[in-house]
């Protein structure tokens, strides 16, 4: 017989793994019920799942969108229409989207922009021709989600 076994899971099972998966690092809904359903748990499963994560601050959309938002900012660099749109990917709603946004002071917003167009700028000193070289800045800046006026100016600056 040529059969794969699939691992199944009791309730109590799926509780304790996901339990594990939300405490490394934060979840979100949709992350969540994702691995239940990979996990090929019924419906009515993965609703008691969910139910049990929420009432033990397993799983918190607030937290989630927070930690993202700060962490991406940090790390990445991304700006702010970049983790808008990887948040909405992941279901969060707009209210929970703007208060994440509060985890990104607006100074450290502002000078993060600055610096890493600067260091964009630097590294393209092998592109002679300065509307190319402006348009290879713009898209670094545009994919990594900065606001198009601000990447207009600072393209403009830094390659009259």
């Amino acid at each position: 017989m040529n059969q794969h076994s699939v691992k199944t899971y009791t309730v109590e099972e799926a509780k304790r793994k996901l339990e594990k998966y939300c405490a490394y690092q934060d979840r979100c809904h949709k992350e969540v019920r994702d691995k239940l359903v990979e996990m090929r748990m019924i419906p009515e499963a993965v609703d008691a799942v969910l139910y049990h994560l929420l009432q033990h601050k397993f799983l918190d959309e607030e937290r989630f969108a927070r930690s993202f938002a700060r962490g991406k900012f940090r790390h990445k660099k991304w700006g702010k229409n970049r983790i808008k749109q990887e948040l909405k990917q992941r279901e969060i709603g707009d209210y929970l989207i703007k208060k994440a946004f509060t985890e990104i002071p607006e100074s450290d917003y502002i000078n993060t922009f600055d610096e890493l167009a600067q260091k964009r700028f630097d590294q393209l000193t092998g592109e002679k021709d300065k509307y190319k070289k402006r348009k290879k800045l713009a898209d670094y800046l545009a994919y990594r989600g900065w606001p198009g006026d601000w990447i207009y100016e600072k393209a403009k600056e830094l390659i009259p």
